[in-house]
């Protein structure tokens, strides 16, 4: 069966007050007083330096973890869709079989070698708040997110299968099954049209769906107010907000 398959960025959730990824006060624009965005959202901070990577994790993810759904989240809750978004809006929005490609923040999961099929826990945020109400109390946030997360305060170092990790792709790990990777491209391989909404193409997922829809002649289409030009044939753009799309556009078809 062929179907339309919707690809979302950061631009989806943008209406919903959570601040795209590259934009001015993006999550990949802002990082901590000693280290780059790129630096800090690694397997090797976390492995390394779990204090910092937690505290700075906290404060720009887990804050919008209350956030809710907008008009756009709840249209695509009956579409095929693959998210580069961890923020779990999709499934709040009713899309019960979604692919989170980089993860979700509601989730944890046991720190585990890369490949290994592992189970998804409750994320320990509402423990968090509850006992650091004040995340400016760096000392006592510190302190709290390694007991939350079971990591010694003494050696300060996440062990393997005890520690908690955030279930979360990050920039030196690479997609596995535990993402539905391979589901993932099992939809992009079946799709008659790829829909790009709200993403910059600056990650390998839209690359590879890409790669996929070019291959298979499928129709695509990129829609974001500011577009990166694909130089391709067979593409076609609209220079519009995802709200704006669905309003002006997918309603009509």
């Amino acid at each position: 069966m062929k179907y339309e398959l919707y690809i979302t960025g950061a631009g989806v959730s943008a209406d919903s007050g959570i601040p795209t990824f590259r934009g001015k006060d993006g999550f990949w624009t802002i990082g901590s007083k000693n280290y780059t965005p790129q630096e800090m959202a690694t397997r090797y901070m976390y492995e390394n330096n779990p204090e910092e990577f937690l505290v700075w994790y906290y404060k720009r993810f887990a804050k919008y973890r209350n956030v809710l759904p907008n008009n756009v989240h709840k249209w695509l809750s009956s579409k095929m869709l693959i998210t580069q978004n961890i923020d779990g809006l999709d499934g709040k929005a009713g899309n019960k079989n979604y692919i989170a490609i980089h993860g979700r923040l509601d989730k944890v999961t046991f720190f585990h070698e890369q490949g290994l099929q592992v189970e998804l826990l409750d994320a320990p945020w509402k423990r968090v708040s509850n006992e650091c109400p004040d995340e400016n109390d760096k000392e006592r946030l510190t302190k709290t997110l390694l007991d939350c997360f079971n990591i010694s305060r003494t050696t300060k170092k996440p062990e393997k299968m005890k520690s908690l990790k955030p279930f979360v792709l990050l920039f030196d790990e690479f997609y596995t099954n535990i993402y539905r990777m391979h589901e993932a491209e099992s939809w992009m391989q079946k799709a008659k049209k790829i829909i790009f909404l709200g993403t910059s193409f600056s990650v390998n997922i839209t690359s590879i769906a890409l790669n996929y829809g070019l291959t298979n002649e499928s129709l695509i289409e990129v829609i974001d107010p500011k577009p990166i030009d694909l130089k391709l044939e067979n593409v076609k753009y609209y220079k519009m907000t995802a709200n704006e799309y669905i309003n002006n556009i997918a309603m009509k078809k």
